[in-house]
């Protein structure tokens, strides 16, 4: 144990611990595939004698639109949604209201919620990082936690060379809650996730790989753990990161959370990839892009077609359900990714690849991966990056062709085209406006009930509970906050809850929102378990397929009235040339 047995701790209480008594031995057999990364991206073959002789170069995605003659449908399609859902509240909310109340037991508190947008090293609020830091110098102050320049130091040490002693700590001493000098400073942001200012303290209490194993980290995170499964109802996909500097990352990582048993019903991993290629290869930590990608990429190919190879990450990646792309968006991008940018071999360049570059190779690496894991009945993995919070307007059109889901799509407001296919299209929309508030745009301002109101997937997520909560409850902290703001009614909360099921990748959604959840319209709906009314459901449905049908016609007379065009062109060609 971390503490001695009279350490005020509550382990989580999961009937199920899927990291206890790992036996090598009964994995999956090797698939004797060969693996080898042609221009950025892994090629899988069934035997070596074909590596040389299928070499063949990706094609590239040219993800620019020309939206400009669209503009007008568009928004004023959205602009119609809009209407159209105030006149269904007028007509049916007092009937929405009196489906709920026949649901016997089920309440806004007792449906599934998850947070599909938070991060595991923020996770805590700050009252229980400070909690812990201070049981942690009571219990365990001589326990070696840091090595300086070959010198060992205790946890007691450390706190001394800052002239600090537990009775000094306090939420005020930590500094970690984003303030008014935050907003619109992403560096700032980054900087308070030092505890007292100091990134020694980061990598000991919230980091994965230190001199200690990652277990105090461990430690909080199964604490947390411990209050999600008191709450019965939250469930949250906690994001811990790969950076790609090296291969065994992705082993470390698995080893902590077999190693100290980081595991509970309620949780689920997302694998978030910050944007930092420029960084490292500045450092001399990498040579080339295509270096980043093996590093992400590679060892996964490997534990997926010899389990046996990784052991400890065959089974952590069985509870991971996605990837993240993450870093600050509104840094200038020095190119714009097309046909003519470089191979991920050939990036050797000191500024970072565009955020399209990221997103395409992440995307093509995944495609094959899946594919494989597939084969294997594996677990597969969405894609679900930071998207359009800040920076260019084109990082959406990226998010649209490749992603499952986004976090944030602030950005969207500004552009009617893209909020428009992404309604069509129902991608998901994972929103956090306590953490918008703090960086990028007020509360009042955020467009969460305007998409709500038109029908795009959206729901409601924490981000950073660290920076920007204060409850023990921060998920509930959300919900409560936009609803009292945006005068959101009972019905609303709920759909948002089934949209936040609906996102996540949580594989036990038929017991959360009915057998039938993946039928279309009402008939995929169980009020007895969502307590969202058939007739929201309903009117969900037909408004979209309305839209669609419209799109449909459309595309149909675009397409007529071009046929027409081409005819004339060419009669008249025709006729000039007799």
């Amino acid at each position: 144990d971390i503490f001695p047995p009279d350490a005020p701790f509550h382990p989580p209480v999961s009937k199920t611990h899927p990291y206890e008594g790992l036996d090598p031995t009964s994995l999956p057999p090797d698939m004797g595939y060969s693996l080898k990364m042609l221009d950025g991206v892994i090629h899988v073959y069934t035997h070596k004698s074909k590596i040389e002789k299928n070499m063949m170069h990706i094609q590239y995605l040219n993800i620019y639109f020309g939206f400009v003659n669209r503009k007008s449908f568009c928004y004023r399609r959205l602009q119609y949604l809009s209407s159209k859902f105030q006149m269904h509240i007028l007509l049916n909310e007092m009937k929405e209201l009196a489906a709920q109340r026949k649901v016997p037991h089920r309440d806004f508190y007792n449906i599934r919620k998850v947070d599909t947008h938070i991060h595991a090293s923020s996770c805590m609020n700050q009252k229980h990082l400070l909690r812990f830091i201070k049981r942690a110098m009571k219990k365990s102050p001589k326990e070696i936690v840091h090595v300086e320049k070959g010198r060992e130091q205790t946890l007691m040490e450390v706190f001394e060379s800052m002239n600090l002693t537990a009775f000094d700590l306090s939420v005020d001493t930590l500094d970690m809650h984003a303030d008014r000098n935050t907003f619109h400073r992403f560096d700032k942001f980054n900087a308070k996730y030092n505890p007292i200012g100091e990134s020694i303290l980061r990598e000991i209490f919230i980091k994965t790989d230190n001199h200690i194993e990652g277990k105090y980290f461990a430690h909080i995170i199964k604490e947390v753990m411990a209050d999600l499964e008191e709450s019965k109802y939250q469930n949250v996909e906690l994001r811990l990161s790969i950076y790609g500097r090296s291969r065994d990352e992705w082993d470390k990582l698995a080893q902590w959370a077999v190693r100290h048993q980081v595991y509970s019903d309620n949780v689920r991993w997302l694998v978030q990839v910050p944007r930092l290629f420029d960084v490292y290869h500045t450092k001399k930590q990498l040579c080339n892009f295509q270096e980043m990608l093996e590093n992400i990429f590679m060892p996964l190919f490997e534990v997926t077609v010899n389990p046996s190879s990784h052991p400890e990450l065959h089974v952590f990646l069985q509870h991971v359900v996605g990837f993240d792309s993450v870093d600050d968006e509104s840094k200038p991008e020095q190119h714009i990714f097309n046909l003519d940018s470089p191979l991920p071999a050939n990036w050797i360049e000191e500024d970072n690849p565009p955020y399209s570059y990221y997103l395409y190779y992440m995307y093509a690496n995944m495609t094959v991966l899946n594919d494989l894991r597939r084969r294997r009945n594996f677990n597969a993995f969405v894609l679900r990056p930071h998207c359009g919070e800040a920076g260019p307007i084109h990082h959406l059109v990226s998010g649209f062709m490749l992603s499952e889901n986004i976090s944030h799509g602030l950005l969207l407001r500004k552009a009617p085209v893209l909020q428009y296919l992404y309604y069509l299209a129902q991608i998901g929309i994972a929103m956090s406006p306590l953490s918008n508030n703090s960086l990028f745009l007020s509360y009042h301002r955020n467009p969460l009930p305007e998409y709500l109101s038109r029908g795009l997937m959206v729901s409601l997520s924490t981000d950073d509970p660290l920076q920007f909560h204060f409850t023990k409850e921060p998920l509930m902290e959300e919900y409560s906050i936009a609803a009292q703001v945006w005068k959101l009614s009972s019905c609303d909360m709920c759909e948002l809850a089934r949209n936040s099921v609906l996102m996540s990748g949580f594989s036990n959604k038929v017991y959360w929102l009915g057998p039938n959840y993946m039928k279309e319209g009402q008939d995929g709906n169980d009020i007895r378990r969502t307590n969202v009314p058939d007739i929201r459901v309903a009117y969900r449905f037909e408004t979209l397929c309305e839209e669609l049908n419209l799109i449909t016609q459309a595309v149909r007379s675009e397409e007529l009235e071009t046929i027409e065009e081409e005819a004339s062109m060419c009669m008249s060609t025709v006729q000039g040339a007799q």
